[in-house]
């Protein structure tokens, strides 16, 4: 008995494909899948969190629609992977948000988190939020660093907490909990994360709207992951600088703080732009559209968080600074409490199908057989 219908069709499909196995080079889902004589739900979870949506295996395959068989592995693994989201979250009350985790929603707490820090610190002080503030502690001037580090330190905290307990989840359904990751197999995974392993086709290429291959959405998807890694990087530099040294922000120009947040916010606007305008473009026969929302409102976020942070950067000695300071924390407390339930736990999952993958390679034995 499968949990969706989406997991029934993925079981007939994978059923297929391991009788005909033309695609077992494209990617890892295929060498995972011959691993398996049976499929369930668990498997069908870590197969859809390890397709990384290249597209080669639709357009190779001789019984992709129109042919009677109908096989479209591309959509139906979007299909389970969007409900495996539902499926781990925590609590799972939550799990409706990823139904409404759209555009207008994340828009709303975001806009609602900036217009309540903007009325705050008017309120407190409008003399200093609405006239420019010169060198270091500039910033909590406007709002106090104890405050802006306990209300985002207890959002920050939650997130991780959920998405934990989410991947706990996640790691025992698939069957990976009783068994030791080594170090092989995780660094296994950090290299094929790294360079989007899975995102090429089988090495021409990701195709998106036709069967011509380009390398454009995994440059785009590197774009956006590397500057979200940097951004990051920025902000633990940044609190490295503030308890070890007692150096408060704003940084200089050179600093490492800064530099790494510049590169970072180049990378998150572009990036997301580039993902959207490949969603736009990409074929619909492969596309999972019920989940268009929840991908739109993810792009959307980190493309917010790289230019709010950017204008905040370039603009920080401007009596804009204070306005700026309010949207761009509204942004990143808005991005903190839609993590667990959106599009974001998507990296968390896929990274731990490929240590998954990484590690029944290095097994070298069927787990089917096993199993029996």
């Amino acid at each position: 008995m499968f949990a969706t219908e989406d997991h029934a069709e993925a079981d007939r499909l994978m059923r297929i494909c391991n009788a005909c196995r033309y695609c077992e080079g494209l990617c890892a889902v295929f060498p995972a899948m011959e691993l398996r004589r049976t499929f369930l739900d668990g498997d069908l979870n870590y197969l859809a969190n390890l397709c990384h949506q290249c597209g080669a295996c639709y357009f190779d395959c001789q019984y992709a629609p129109p042919h009677e068989f109908a096989v479209n592995v591309p959509q139906t693994l979007s299909k389970v992977r969007a409900g495996s989201y539902r499926a781990y979250v925590w609590p799972q009350a939550f799990a409706p948000m990823f139904e409404k985790n759209g555009l207008a929603v994340a828009l709303a707490a975001a806009l609602g988190v900036a217009a309540f820090l903007f009325g705050f610190m008017a309120w407190s002080d409008p003399g200093v939020m609405f006239s420019a503030q010169h060198g270091e502690g500039a910033f909590y001037r406007i709002m106090p660093h104890a405050a802006m580090a306990w209300l985002f330190g207890l959002a920050f905290l939650y997130a991780i907490v959920a998405l934990t307990m989410g991947f706990r989840a996640f790691w025992k359904d698939i069957g990976a909990s009783g068994e030791a990751v080594g170090g092989g197999s995780l660094w296994q995974a950090v290299k094929d994360a790294g360079r989007l392993r899975y995102l090429d086709g089988g090495g021409v290429g990701c195709m998106n709207e036709d069967e011509r291959p380009t390398d454009r959405r995994r440059h785009y998807h590197h774009a956006t992951f590397y500057g979200f890694l940097l951004c990051f990087a920025s902000t633990c530099s940044a609190t490295l600088a503030h308890y070890l040294f007692g150096w408060e922000a704003p940084y200089a120009w050179y600093s490492v703080p800064v530099v790494l947040g510049f590169v970072g916010g180049c990378g998150l606007v572009v990036g997301p732009l580039g993902l959207f305008a490949a969603k736009t473009r990409r074929d619909p026969a492969m596309a999972d559209t019920g989940r268009y929302g929840m991908d739109v409102a993810f792009l959307a976020m980190l493309f917010l968080l790289g230019v709010t942070g950017l204008l905040l950067l370039l603009l920080r000695a401007t009596p804009a600074m204070g306005t700026l300071l309010a949207v761009h924390l509204g942004v990143v407390f808005a991005f903190f409490l839609t993590m667990p339930y959106g599009k974001f736990v998507h990296g968390l999952y896929r990274f731990g199908a490929l240590v998954r993958h990484a590690m029944e390679r290095r097994a070298g034995h069927s787990v089917g057989e096993a199993a029996g």
